[in-house]
């Protein structure tokens, strides 16, 4: 009786090592994503510092050209895009917000943009 025992509890670790490994695999794919983001957290930071330093180099040296359009344009050749500017010709402060997209999570989600915020002050001697 007792081999017969032995027999039917046989595959029964299998099922469990193939659970936890299942498991694993899944909270490794989460914690990627997760780093994913705080990358691109990062740089959707990176870009709003650049495109709001542009901003308030326009506003410093007017070149004629309104300050959102370079804030625009940096966001664009950094990999983001500028959701916002508050930089008026004449202003001394540009506060830009600008989105970066964060794509292809090993988890079946949907692609994200992060949004970083940055804020620059003109200070001009008097």
């Amino acid at each position: 009786m007792k081999s017969r025992v032995r027999v039917c509890e046989r595959g029964s670790i299998s099922i469990v090592v193939a659970a936890a490994v299942g498991m694993a695999l899944v909270v490794t794919m989460g914690a990627a994503d997760v780093g994913r983001a705080l990358i691109a957290r990062s740089r959707a930071e990176a870009v709003a510092d650049l495109a709001a330093l542009a901003a308030a180099q326009e506003l410093a040296l007017p070149s004629g050209i309104d300050p959102s359009t370079f804030a625009a344009e940096y966001a664009d050749r950094n990999g983001g895009r500028l959701v916002s500017c508050s930089c008026a010709t004449g202003t001394s402060e540009a506060i830009v917000e600008v989105a970066v997209p964060v794509r292809r999570f090993l988890l079946p989600l949907r692609d994200r943009d992060v949004v970083g915020v940055a804020r620059a002050v003109v200070d001009l001697p008097a």
